[in-house]
Order: C-alpha cells, then structure tokens, then sequence
C-alpha cells in the first residue's frame, strides 16, 4: 500500500499534463464546494477520440493526483469509452478505496471532463 502512497504523492507534487492547451477544443471548470477543490480542464477531440487532455487546478492532494493520473491513462480513448467512466476505474488507477468524501475529490477531473465531452458530442 505505501507504494500507491508513494505514487499518489508523486503526481501530486509531480503532476502530469498539468496546464494549458493553448488551441483546445474543450475548456471547462469544475469545483468540489465540500473542500474547495477548483479545476479547469482542457482537451482536444479528434475523430471521437481524445487527443490530448491537459489540468490547471488548486486542491488537495487526492484531486490533483487523481487528474495527473486519470489524464495520463484516458489520452487516445474513444470518447464513448471515457464518458462510461466511473468511480470504480478511477479507485482502480489509484490502487486505492476511497471513502464517500474523498471520492468527489478523486472524480473532479474526470466529472469535469465528462460533462464538457457530452455537452459537445450533444451539439455536434
């Protein structure tokens, strides 16, 4: 266990794709109002696939550990595929169960994102 520890930790003070993607298709914001975590998130879709996915966000360890982490494994998948995304695959990429609370930390990155693909798979 002190290895998914050790992990978590590293993508937080490490964390991947972390930034901004200047020409992103997608740019959404998302927060966690019970502990103050802010993200926005930025991707760029092409042919139904996720092309690259990038975070800028204040939180806690757990939420910025689980973007870098979720982030870093979704980049290249079908859209379908990431917007059927739960909790479960999320807690399985962090090797770790998570309670009630700190679940919605760990699935603000992934939520966010969610949401923002859904909305443009509805206009197109």
């Amino acid at each position: 266990m002190d290895i998914y520890r050790e992990i978590i930790l590293d993508h937080y003070k490490n964390p991947r794709n972390y930034g901004q993607i200047k020409d992103a298709d997608i740019k959404a914001q998302g927060d966690n109002p019970l502990c103050g975590d802010k993200i926005t998130v930025y991707a760029k879709v092409s042919e139904d696939r996720l092309y690259d996915v990038s975070f800028q966000a204040e939180g806690c360890v757990i939420s910025i550990a689980s973007a870098s982490i979720v982030f870093e494994n979704i980049k290249g998948k079908r859209v379908d595929d990431i917007l059927s995304m739960g909790r479960d695959e999320v807690e399985g990429l962090l090797r770790v169960k998570l309670g009630h609370n700190r679940i919605k930390c760990a699935v603000l990155a992934l939520k966010t994102l969610q949401q923002a693909l859904a909305e443009k798979k509805k206009k197109e």
